[in-house]
């Protein structure tokens, strides 16, 4: 039977068990599990590089204590270069040719949405680790994909309560053009409103995915002279407007919530530059004291001899997430991995993992905090742990989301 008391505490101990007991277990086709994994690694290396070695450590703990029901993990890994039909190529690949049990991963929202739409075609169980489009879960969701990250929605949620204890009322936008930065102003818009009836919003900026014209930005948003900016840029484009954005002295005296700022992929790249004062979701690695996370930095550490990033964390959790459904189904078959995914939960580093039901959404949440500059680089401060049940829908809203 399975139990809610943890793939993630077995995971590690199984782990220090197999390696005091030097065992390894034969390989072979028939004593493997394969799931195939798709991701922009070429295209977005900094968030997507943390995120595969999250991965591999999870399978190589769950592996070395015996693997899931007797057989080990197989990762069958491809990069989509960032384009949706490399990634529906790919998909069809590891379903015909590898002939794999599930698939996992994808990064960017329209790549998330593209393969979601193969799963339902195909028939086949995927687990979009990353992307963050609301219409994964909602919209465009369906009876076999199911989202491990917080969602836009839930993230921009988190900022957006934030928000309102703030005496800030005007508010301007910066947000890529795709759909998660029209997801994300979307959610911030409506919780803010909802809270905070008052408030308007005076500016929307939208650039181009990595093509920001920051000098552009930084001077339309300050003639519309909000109070507050909501960010989601990040990347490259988050360092163009903070550099610029900085130089003209747009942050000062302004209140700045900022959708993945804190997360260090995209927060150590500014070292010094990093702003200071920022409400942001993030992730402070460095400072979490819960043990069940401090095992899991401590494995990270010694396996890659750095610190872990979100992505890192989104890795870990993907593969525990299938360790979890595949142990509950007590089998690969894609029915009764389907039955087991829906209401399944799990611990896990970032704590307790539940999806629900009624729209496959995960409850992994997020931090929420402050950005400041210690000693020449970014860190978060005055952080709390948002849980991401906390910030989705009803379950009635959300049938009537999800049958739009």
């Amino acid at each position: 039977m399975f139990s809610r008391r943890g793939v993630f505490s077995k995971v590690i101990a199984g782990a220090v068990f197999a390696a005091a007991m030097g065992s390894v277990l034969p390989a072979s086709a028939a004593d493997t599990i394969k799931i195939g994994e798709i991701n922009s690694y070429t295209r977005l290396p900094a968030f997507t590089e943390p995120y595969k070695k999250g991965w591999e450590l999870a399978v190589e703990q769950i592996n070395k204590k015996g693997g899931v029901l007797g057989k080990k993990l197989e990762i069958i890994s491809r990069d989509d270069a960032g384009k949706p039909g490399n990634a529906v190529k790919i998909a069809e690949e590891l379903v015909s040719k590898e002939k794999v049990s599930l698939l996992a991963g994808t990064f960017f929202s329209h790549i998330g949405l593209a393969v979601t739409d193969f799963a339902k075609q195909r028939k086949v169980l995927f687990i979009a680790s990353e992307p963050l489009s609301d219409a994964i879960v909602w919209s465009k969701g369906n009876d076999y994909t199911f989202r491990l990250r917080p969602s836009t929605y839930m993230q921009s949620a988190m900022l957006a309560k934030e928000a309102a204890k703030l005496p800030a009322k005007r508010w301007a936008t910066v947000a890529p053009n795709y759909a998660y930065g029209k997801d994300a102003v979307k959610a911030f818009k409506s919780v803010l409103k909802e809270l905070k009836p008052d408030v308007e919003f005076v500016e929307e900026q939208w650039p181009a995915l990595f093509k920001i014209d920051a000098g552009a930005t930084v001077r339309a948003l300050e003639a519309a002279k909000p109070d507050g900016i909501f960010n989601v840029t990040f990347g490259g484009d988050l360092a163009k407007l903070v550099r610029e954005g900085s130089i003209r002295g747009l942050f000062e005296g302004r209140e700045v919530a900022s959708l993945l700022t804190g997360e260090p992929e995209y927060l150590d790249p500014l070292k010094a530059e990093a702003p200071e004062g920022w409400i942001v979701t993030g992730y402070p690695r460095d400072f979490i004291e819960d043990q069940g996370h401090k095992d899991y930095v401590a494995a990270y550490q010694a396996k890659f001899g750095e610190l872990p990033k979100t992505g890192s964390l989104v890795g870990y959790n993907t593969i525990l997430t299938i360790a979890a459904a595949i142990e509950k189904a007590g089998s690969t078959d894609r029915d009764k991995m389907l039955a087991a995914m829906k209401g399944l939960s799990f611990d896990s580093p970032s704590g307790n993992v539940t999806y629900r039901p009624v729209d496959h959404q995960s409850t992994m949440g997020a931090w929420v905090g402050r950005t400041a500059v210690k000693d020449g680089k970014g860190i978060m401060v005055d952080w709390f742990y948002a849980d991401g049940n906390d910030y989705l829908p009803s379950p009635e809203k959300t049938k009537a989301l999800r049958a739009k």
